[in-house]
């Protein structure tokens, strides 16, 4: 089942409906069928990858409990023994688990990768290609159940008994699609212990099911047509054409994964369930490592618990923060582990994203200039002061926005095209004063490109729209409280409204065809 499809919006009035009438002690249940119900309405045949990370996350977490137990009170040679044990169980779950990732996205493409490289030096070699099915959600459900698991190796919490209670955790439809990436301790509670029926609730979460349907459906959708019509003949049009389709694109990819999410959280909602915010306004952002903690938050936090501060608080990092002191003149020494560490983080980020090169050229995008900037830091700074620049200043502040977006649209050239030497032809081309071709944009091309111009005016307005709402946000604090406050004709309104143009604008027009949202590949 898709969240684009005309059946899902029924589904969430059924199951909210069973799950109000029954009691409080069988909610946790109802939630647990639908999300099953959900799932093997996408395929059946993925299923079992599902049930085996639910499975093997499950009973390492209850091993690890129990190892923690026995470590309690116990002498330093049981203790040391008992921590082996621990990390052996841990790795475990960690290998199996990844592994079964790398087997269904990475493993065709890495020995595709390899048997080039091999030919290169003369060896002929041709790969048997698996093409596995990939699960719904496989990425955000092995990295969260995973995050439990070594939550549990920590003794951060009591592990969950009832195996169907945590395949709930593990397989809670909202978040299968696109995440957020959710935390045990924050999200477990509020799953099985059941929720009372709020009005409230149920209005803010129609509200923003309605807000993300609007991003995704009026917006996103149309903004497809045109990009994936540039991308189906990309040579044939110049540096002008190119940068205002990367510009669609950019509008594009921002409400389907801005959208996908509010209808995720507004879901959860109607169930009483918070899901942790997981998009906050990067537009925003004043400098690259920002833009990614407000883009995909959960992600991001992921990387900083379970990847960065292992690796920094590692034996192998503490020896080279050692020796850098000791080599590394100034500051620079200081930071050289951290940096190292910033770097993987957005190198495996990228990968995260799929078995491509340009997913690894994307993450070295990232991971260098922000490992740059940590090490450039004091002499920005040096520059900064030498220049009178008041950090503080809005102009200061709009120049450090403009500046991320740039980094941030040349990065994206890299994810959007189907190679990461036409995204490097495509760069060449946007900038090349000879390959512009200004007129073929003002002679209207992108009318003929699959979109009307009252299309290209519904994405200019929508955008327009998107960013009133998130500059009130930015500044002024959260839309739907102030919402809240006002008298019950507005607060209508604001449900029929976007109701009205989501059918108008939506469904309802000519030829409209629902796309899936792009996270739901990762």
């Amino acid at each position: 089942m898709s969240f684009v499809s005309a059946v899902f919006p029924l589904f969430l009035i059924a199951s909210a409906l069973v799950y109000y009438l029954l009691p409080k002690r069988l909610r946790w249940f109802v939630l647990l069928i639908a999300s099953f119900v959900f799932y093997l309405a996408g395929g059946v045949k993925t299923v079992g990858f599902l049930l085996f990370t639910i499975l093997t996350t499950w009973a390492a977490g209850l091993g690890l409990e129990a190892l923690n137990a026995r470590g309690k009170g116990a002498s330093k040679e049981a203790q040391a023994r008992i921590k082996g044990q621990k990390k052996a169980l841990c790795a475990l779950a960690l290998l199996l688990n990844f592994g079964m990732l790398f087997l269904l996205k990475y493993l065709d493409y890495t020995a595709s990768a390899l048997a080039n490289a091999l030919g290169r030096f003369g060896i002929a070699w041709t790969p048997g290609r698996l093409n596995l099915l990939l699960p719904l959600g496989v990425s955000f459900f092995i990295f969260q159940t995973l995050g439990y698991v070594i939550d549990q190796y920590r003794g951060k919490y009591p592990a969950q008994r009832n195996p169907a209670k945590f395949a709930l955790f593990a397989a809670f439809f909202p978040q299968m699609v696109q995440g957020p990436i959710s935390r045990y301790d924050e999200l477990g509670p509020q799953l099985l212990e059941g929720n009372d029926f709020d009005a409230e609730n149920l209005r803010s979460g129609i509200q923003r099911i309605l807000w993300g349907y609007l991003k995704k459906m009026v917006v996103a959708d149309r903004a497809a047509v045109l990009v994936n019509a540039f991308f189906a003949n990309h040579d044939a049009y110049g540096g002008a054409m190119t940068v205002f389709s990367m510009l669609v694109y950019c509008v594009q990819l921002y409400c389907d994964f801005s959208g996908g999410i509010d209808v995720a959280i507004g879901a959860a909602e109607l169930y009483g369930v918070r899901l942790a915010e997981n998009f906050q306004r990067p537009i925003f952002a004043t400098s690259l490592a920002e833009y990614w903690r407000r883009w995909h938050i959960t992600l991001g936090t992921w990387m900083r618990d379970y990847v960065f501060y292992p690796l920094t608080l590692s034996r192998p990092f503490g020896k080279l923060n050692k020796w850098a002191r000791k080599h590394v003149p100034g500051k620079l020494g200081k930071i050289v582990s951290t940096s190292l560490a910033t770097f993987i983080v957005y190198l495996l980020i990228g990968l995260w994203h799929g078995a491509n090169f340009r997913y690894i050229a994307f993450g070295v995008w990232n991971g260098g200039i922000i490992t740059l900037s940590i090490a450039m830091k004091n002499v920005f700074h040096t520059w900064r002061e030498a220049l009178h620049i008041d950090q503080k200043s809005r102009i200061w502040r709009g120049v450090s926005m403009l500046r991320t977006a740039l980094i941030v649209f040349v990065g994206r050239y890299i994810t959007r095209s189907p190679r990461f030497l036409t995204a490097l032809s495509l760069l060449r081309r946007s900038v090349s004063p000879g390959r512009f071709r200004l007129g073929e944009l003002l002679g209207g091309a992108a009318l003929r490109m699959g979109l009307g111009g009252g299309d290209l005016a519904i994405i200019g307005i929508g955008t327009a729209i998107l960013l009133a709402v998130e500059i009130w946000q930015e500044y002024r604090g959260p839309v739907r409280p102030a919402l809240a406050r006002q008298r019950a004709i507005i607060q209508w309104l604001a449900m029929l409204l976007p109701m009205a143009a989501l059918l108008l604008l939506g469904l309802f027009r000519g030829s409209y065809i629902a796309s899936e949202f792009i996270y739901r590949q990762y």
